[in-house]
């Protein structure tokens, strides 16, 4: 599984210990979340913002959008929130930084298109 599938796979998950796991697995015990709209230090934190995200947006999914870009231990991406099949409702961008074990220590997200 590689990073944006790692990242989107926590980003899917609508149950608390699923997504939990996924992020134990995946994420840094110290990641950090930055958006626009939300700050998060930690895997609870971070678990919490996406629960928001869920609450605010029911039944949307992630999606890809284009090619991951990598270098280093650096990885960027586009993402999609809609229905299966459906133009995205929202669009944005990933930045995400990898720590030595190969996981998620920082994302940095910009919204290019939310919902009115």
């Amino acid at each position: 599984m590689d990073v944006r599938d790692t990242y989107l796979a926590a980003w899917n998950e609508t149950d608390r210990e699923a997504r939990d796991a996924l992020l134990v697995a995946g994420w840094s015990a110290s990641a950090t979340y930055t958006d626009p709209m939300a700050s998060a230090r930690g895997l609870d934190h971070v678990s919490d913002v996406i629960g928001a995200v869920h609450g605010q947006f029911p039944g949307l999914v992630f999606a890809p959008i284009g090619d991951v870009d990598t270098h280093h231990d650096v990885a960027r991406f586009r993402w999609g929130l809609g229905l299966p099949g459906e133009e995205p409702a929202a669009v944005g961008a990933d930045v995400v930084t990898l720590d030595a074990d190969g996981r998620i220590a920082t994302v940095v997200g910009f919204l290019d298109r939310v919902p009115g």
